[in-house]
């Protein structure tokens, strides 16, 4: 009897896993077509999801009975990256025609979004399962994208598990690199307003934001440049 018990359990964990697997791989599978489909140098097409959500609700659908472990670190970011990016073109979308997020009144901090068996704000999102879970990784901002033209683009595919170093690596090498984004000039450099909003993410183990900078940076930055920050841009990312 108990072998009996003990194999049905077996049995139905196996069932769970294989469900888990099914349900993860389709999202992953699903945000990529949509990314593809959707986005264009780094800016979305609102007018076309307007136009025609169905996959976007979908794909909402779908996150919404996902629940992932921060064990499985990969595919745990992964899934919350790609979550976040399509909560928000979902706020866009709920609101178009709109020429910026801030437009909308609690768009990052009360509006909630029903995905990953939770009701949640984008803030929740990026600070609590985000950057709470995993203080030590910097590159989240510059992957998780605001619809505002001062974030880091977003790109044309979906964050994926056993791809995401390198996605991070290399997005986070892109901004560092855009002279638009980093915007140096003789010994003074000009920053995203986000350097001066997570300071602390960028300055960890007693480093400056400079030194955090030229990790990625091909051209490096002089240790003694005079840091400011700059204006973010709120205007919407949209495809004209």
């Amino acid at each position: 009897m108990k072998n009996r018990i003990t194999l049905t359990a077996l049995f139905l964990i196996a069932l769970f896993q294989i469900g888990y697997a099914q349900s993860t791989s389709k999202f992953f599978t699903d945000a990529d077509t949509f990314f593809k489909t959707y986005v264009k140098n780094g800016k979305v097409d609102y007018k076309a999801i307007k136009a025609d959500r169905t996959a976007l609700d979908e794909l909402i659908q779908t996150a919404q009975g996902i629940s992932v472990s921060v064990d499985d670190q990969k595919t745990y970011q992964a899934f919350w990256i790609n979550t976040y990016n399509l909560s928000v073109i979902k706020g866009i979308v709920d609101n178009y025609p709109i020429k910026s997020p801030l437009d909308k009144a609690g768009f990052f901090d009360k509006t909630k979004y029903d995905v990953g068996g939770k009701s949640i704000t984008l803030n929740d999102i990026e600070n609590k399962l985000l950057r709470a879970k995993f203080p030590k990784e910097a590159r989240f901002h510059f992957v998780l994208v605001c619809a505002g033209l001062g974030c880091p683009p977003i790109i044309n595919g979906a964050y994926l598990p056993n791809t995401l170093e390198a996605q991070l690596q290399k997005q986070t090498e892109l901004s560092l690199n855009n002279p638009n984004f980093i915007r140096v000039k003789g010994n003074k450099v000009q920053l995203s307003q986000l350097f001066e909003w997570y300071k602390g993410d960028f300055t960890q183990g007693g480093k400056s934001q400079v030194d955090f900078v030229n990790q990625y940076r091909r051209e490096k930055i002089d240790d003694g440049a005079k840091v400011g920050y700059y204006s973010y841009n709120w205007s919407l990312n949209e495809t004209k």
